[in-house]
């Protein structure tokens, strides 16, 4: 609990111990930004405590077909393991020969969602490739994605808004408040699907609490997660920082549990 409010936190990314280290240096690279933690499961649950989180979803991202198998297992084994404080997000790739097997494979493992990331699999998040994957993912499990980058075109707002109209039935989520480095035009472009919801990972460290509480506040604080984007920030100042926004104590259980709880039927 943190100051009286369940907290889930809905972006974290782990790693086998072995490549953690390696993984969490080619993501701070690969944004020129300084990474606090240390992408481990351990790791992260020892800082959640501190910093009053209850539970965590937990992902990686597949960039080779091959990867998708084992990294599904292994979210899978975590959070398993976890006792009911990890939930687990599968992860596909657009050039998988099997889509269909292996969106049924995240089903029997227990997954609750996907995580794709365009970026990194240097794929536009509109690609036909991906689109067999929504379709597969209708009605069952929600898609969260990497949305935004100035430097690329593959997750922008103008890739996204077409698949809100087209996907009726798929529930997204656009990381970083639909648009990482353009969050303003993001929000003008999304906000009012009915099927897009976003988290506030990784945007804080970037925005003036007063812009923060505009974005929160055109999407709807019922459409909007929390999450820290481990091992990015640290879990703690990001709570803080939603905490001093001057929002209701109804937003404020929306956005740190509720709304989760209510995405992946937890």
């Amino acid at each position: 609990m943190y100051k009286g409010f369940k907290v889930i936190d809905a972006h974290c990314h782990i790693y086998p111990e072995k490549i953690a280290a390696k993984a969490v240096q080619g993501i701070g690279g690969f944004y020129g930004i300084y990474m606090h933690e240390k992408g481990m499961a351990e790791d992260m649950l020892a800082r959640g405590k501190s910093a009053g989180i209850d539970r965590h979803l937990i992902f990686s991202v597949a960039t080779t077909p091959a990867q998708v198998k084992s990294i599904n297992e292994f979210i899978a084994r975590e959070a398993q393991a976890s006792g009911g404080k990890m939930i687990g997000l599968g992860t596909i790739h657009p050039e998988s020969e099997d889509m269909k097997g292996d969106i049924e494979h995240i089903l029997e493992l227990g997954l609750k969602g996907i995580k794709i990331h365009p970026d990194f699999q240097a794929f536009k998040l509109d690609d036909y490739r991906y689109l067999k994957a929504y379709e597969l993912c209708a009605g069952k499990l929600p898609v969260l994605i990497h949305t935004g980058d100035y430097r690329y075109d593959y997750s922008n707002p103008n890739r996204m808004k077409p698949l809100l109209d087209i996907f009726t039935d798929v529930t997204f989520i656009g990381a970083h408040f639909g648009g990482w480095s353009m969050w303003e035009e993001a929000t003008r472009e999304l906000s009012g699907y009915d099927n897009f919801y976003v988290d506030c990972s990784s945007s804080f460290y970037a925005l003036e609490k007063e812009v923060s509480l505009r974005l929160i506040r055109t999407y709807g604080a019922d459409k909007v997660i929390f999450g820290s984007d481990y091992p990015m920030w640290s879990a703690a100042e990001e709570l803080d920082y939603l905490y001093s926004l001057p929002l209701s104590d109804e937003e404020r259980a929306l956005i740190l549990a509720k709304n989760t709880e209510k995405l992946f039927k937890l």
